[in-house]
């Protein structure tokens, strides 16, 4: 392939995450995935990005399918797990030790990694927030990846953003999200580009 070709080809993403990546009770066109996708477009990045969330996934949920939620010909992945860890109250050691694995392994593999970070909700005590919290920055730091530091920054505590159940994110509410994070998705894509290159 001519690197002109080469560089026209859509970049491959994958969105592996939990009901926050996959669009809990949204329509497809609505989840965080495809609105990333068109934001991007919007911006004149030619990427194509498949969702693999799956609800309820923890971490460790998310490592025991990432070979096959994670195809041949994936360029970038956005790992967005954590939340359900966190609201099932799963020892942090047990979540950072999985996300390790995933981010080692996505690596290996030359995948570019976008880890979106989580935070602890208040009632889990200052212990727990702390331990939690700090999985995804140093795990970030560790492996040198795109990291954006909470993914429902703006959004987690805005009502008129939130489904009825005050965890889920409305499609405005992803749209918020989309707006946030495009500068990581940005960062994520030059890497990939200056592989290639």
């Amino acid at each position: 392939m001519t690197p002109a070709v080469a560089a026209d080809r859509p970049v491959k993403v994958v969105a592996l995450g939990d009901s926050l990546m996959a669009g809990y009770q949204l329509p497809a066109s609505a989840a965080f995935p495809a609105q990333l996708e068109r934001a991007l477009k919007a911006k004149g990045h030619a990427v194509e990005i498949a969702n693999a969330g799956v609800s309820g996934d923890t971490a460790s949920g998310g490592l025991g399918r990432l070979d096959w939620s994670v195809p041949p010909g994936t360029e970038a992945v956005i790992v967005g797990l954590g939340a359900n860890d966190m609201l099932r109250g799963v020892d942090p050691k047990v979540t950072r030790d999985a996300l390790d694995k995933i981010v080692t392994r996505l690596k290996a593999r030359g995948v570019e990694v976008l880890l979106c970070g989580m935070l602890a909700a208040p009632n889990f005590g200052p212990q727990y927030a702390q331990a939690f919290n700090a999985v995804f920055s140093e795990l970030a730091e560790k492996h040198d990846v795109v990291f954006y530091r909470f993914f429902l920054d703006g959004i987690a505590t805005d009502p008129k953003l939130n489904q009825r159940d005050g965890i889920h994110p409305t499609a405005a509410g992803i749209t918020a999200v989309v707006e946030r994070i495009v500068p990581k998705a940005e960062e994520l894509l030059a890497r990939v580009k200056a592989k290639k290159s």
